[in-house]
């Protein structure tokens, strides 16, 4: 994806979002995977190369299955918006140190009744390891190799001694309707978002209630590199909202931010309007949902100085005074 979610928490760390995920495309949407069966995992992976220096892989979400205190599975999340020729090495190797953690594990060091420590090797249960590539890419299908084999050059004779790896992958713009009405997560609206924007290109938000809003908007900035997203942070509360509402803080800032933009420009001109009568007169408009009048001012000028004498008159005769002084 190119830059990763480094915020406390991310969207697909809730394990209500990452339960309903691996229902959802593993199992049809049966509920095989509970939320309260969900423990997190490790998603930093540390490997030695380069003579011996240090490097770094990280999941984007990672999560134990376990049952009666008993791990069942590893599933792991890799967000992608292109398609990438090296996933299958990157799978291979997420969940080869997975695998290899699980080995590490036997070992455990323990103390004698003489003082003495020594390791000591019991073999641990093994469990699978399940990683899910998401590819959020809606104006084309995954071009790139989906296993090893197709990534490698390989020797004329050599290919029946390698194996071949290959990744689990999922379009999310390219799910059914149907598909996408099995989620019971916030994840159902990001899903929505990218199958509208692929079939119409555009996006018609439904009024569905948003559980965890700051988490999924600042997902959204990252996978459509739409800064919006994450201005809409600052203005919608954290609590349940809808998208409709996030879209129409998100075009209400975009109109009072081309607005104050014109009214830069005016003032450059020499036009005496302040930016603090602009800032007001827009509150005033977007309360009183006004909103035709807030667009219609951005472009016409005289429309303009006629809602800031009908709404601020005192404002703007104190202003001219002062202009004139």
């Amino acid at each position: 994806m190119g830059e990763k979610d480094i915020t406390e928490k991310t969207l697909e760390a809730y394990n209500d979002v990452f339960a309903d995920i691996i229902n959802v495309l593993l199992f049809d949407g049966k509920q095989v995977v509970r939320e309260n069966e969900l423990e997190d995992a490790i998603v930093r992976y540390h490997y030695k190369a380069d003579q011996g220096k240090l490097h770094e892989m990280e999941r984007d979400a990672a999560k134990y299955w376990k049952s009666s205190n008993i791990r069942i599975a590893c599933f792991g999340y890799e967000n992608q918006t292109e398609s990438d020729i090296d996933a299958p090495l990157r799978g291979a190797g997420y969940d080869g140190s997975e695998y290899r953690r699980q080995m590490l594990a036997d070992y455990e060091e323990i103390t004698g009744k003489d003082g003495t420590k020594k390791i000591i090797r019991k073999r641990k249960l093994r469990y699978p390891v399940v990683t899910l590539f998401l590819y959020f890419g809606y104006k084309k299908h995954w071009d790139k190799p989906l296993e090893l084999h197709k990534c490698l050059d390989i020797p004329e004779g050599l290919k029946p001694y390698v194996n071949n790896y290959k990744i689990n992958l999922f379009e999310i713009a390219y799910l059914t309707e149907e598909q996408v009405s099995l989620f019971k997560s916030d994840f159902r609206i990001v899903a929505d978002y990218f199958v509208q924007m692929r079939k119409n290109n555009c996006y018609a938000a439904k009024p569905e209630t948003i559980k965890h809003v700051h988490e999924l908007l600042e997902l959204m900035t990252v996978l459509t590199d739409d800064q919006r997203f994450m201005d809409a942070c600052s203005i919608v509360k954290k609590e349940a909202a809808t998208m409709c509402e996030v879209l129409d803080q998100i075009e209400n800032r975009g109109i009072e931010k081309g607005i104050e933009k014109g009214i830069e420009k005016g003032i450059e001109k020499g036009i005496g309007i302040g930016m603090d009568l602009i800032i007001k007169l827009s509150n005033i408009l977007v309360s009183a949902g006004r909103m035709d009048d807030l667009k219609r001012a951005e472009a016409d000028r005289s429309f303009l100085e006629g809602l800031i004498q009908e709404l601020l008159p005192e404002e703007r005769y104190a202003a001219d005074r002062r202009n004139l002084q």
